[in-house]
């Protein structure tokens, strides 16, 4: 009996490591530094440090952007305040206006080569992001 509690245990305590782990460079709340985001696009994108500079303050807006729109949605959950539907609609309408221009912007910073992989980065990820909500659905 002892042996298999102890086996448990040592599962149990293996599996919280693990998971610990996989989520490695993931700061709290699972968002990635702005720092880290910047290194893995200049690997893939190869980026001049000009591209570099011109780059870093557009992650660093749209990350405090991110931050304050969750901390409104956050404090309206915690009020029992649902938006009604036209605000949510709106809301969606200038996420994707954000997205728009976030895009725009670098479109006039990348070439033509790197921008073709920056989409497809951001739809891989968009992708992943989808099957992982559907995940949890199920």
């Amino acid at each position: 009996m002892k042996n298999i509690v102890t086996i448990l245990v040592l599962v149990i305590a293996f599996t919280f490591t693990t998971q610990a782990q996989q989520r490695g460079g993931q700061q709290r709340g699972g968002q990635v530094s702005t720092e880290k985001m910047l290194e893995k696009m200049t690997t893939d994108l190869n980026l001049t440090e000009d591209q570099q500079n011109k780059i870093k303050p557009l992650l660093e807006n749209q990350k405090a952007e991110k931050k304050a729109s969750m901390e409104a949605r956050k404090a309206a959950r915690e009020s029992g305040v649902r938006p009604s539907k036209e605000e949510r609609e709106q809301l969606n309408a200038d996420s994707k206006e954000k997205a728009t221009a976030f895009n725009t912007e670098m479109k006039n910073i990348l070439d033509e080569e790197q921008f073709a992989k920056f989409e497809a980065m951001a739809n891989e990820k968009k992708g992943n992001t989808e099957n992982r909500g559907k995940k949890k659905k199920n």
